[in-house]
């Protein structure tokens, strides 16, 4: 049997083993099964390799996007430029297991992005800099679009602080990415605090 998984932690607000699980039957994908590695800290990863029977694929997702870099032996192109992985391949050639990370949110994100952009959208407003914003980053430099990320961090360039959000900022990045881990499950009533009052139809 194929073994797939997601690794991260903690994995309690992930829906993907009930995701991949209907999808296998739907899509009658016969001897495959998936299942969360709920690991609390990056260097268990090998332990998931070595020990896991008939691992063929993996998910990454909080808090191990970035850390889990030097586990890996290729890296796909977009990776190598915003530094973060949410898939890794198991390649197996000549004998040797060879784990490639590729980020599916740039595919995801630019051809979900693409038909909704109008010609006012110039600018955008990014809230968080974890590794979900890295392939916002990519896929609206790919477009020309300008961002500024809001940061509860120490500040790096392009970056502000949530209260630096007024309303003419707002007005002028009429595109607005939500990159935080605020609202998902089980603390789904938490939100950033920016001044909603001052988002318009636009």
């Amino acid at each position: 049997m194929k073994i797939f998984g997601l690794v991260g932690y903690p994995l309690s607000h992930s829906f993907s083993v009930k995701y991949f699980s209907e999808k296998f039957v739907k899509e009658k994908i016969a001897d495959c099964r998936y299942q969360n590695f709920s690991i609390e800290k990056i260097e268990m990863f090998p332990d998931i390799i070595k020990n896991t029977e008939g691992l063929s694929g993996l998910n990454v997702t909080i808090p191990y996007k970035e850390k889990v870099i030097p586990f890996l032996d290729e890296l796909d192109d977009a990776v190598r430029e915003i530094r973060a992985v949410n898939t890794v391949k198991f390649i197996r050639k000549d004998n040797r297991l060879i784990l490639k990370g590729y980020n599916t949110d740039v595919f995801g994100f630019g051809e979900s992005l693409k038909p909704l952009l109008k010609p006012y959208h110039t600018k955008a407003l990014i809230l968080g800099t974890g590794g979900a914003s890295k392939a916002i980053k990519y896929v609206l430099k790919q477009l020309g679009i300008q961002y500024v990320s809001a940061s509860i961090e120490d500040l790096k360039e392009n970056e502000i602080r949530y209260e630096q959000i007024d309303k003419k900022m707002i007005e002028e990045r009429l595109l607005i990415i939500h990159c935080t881990p605020l609202g998902t499950h089980p603390n789904v009533s938490s939100y950033p605090t920016i001044p909603y009052n001052y988002l318009t139809a636009n």
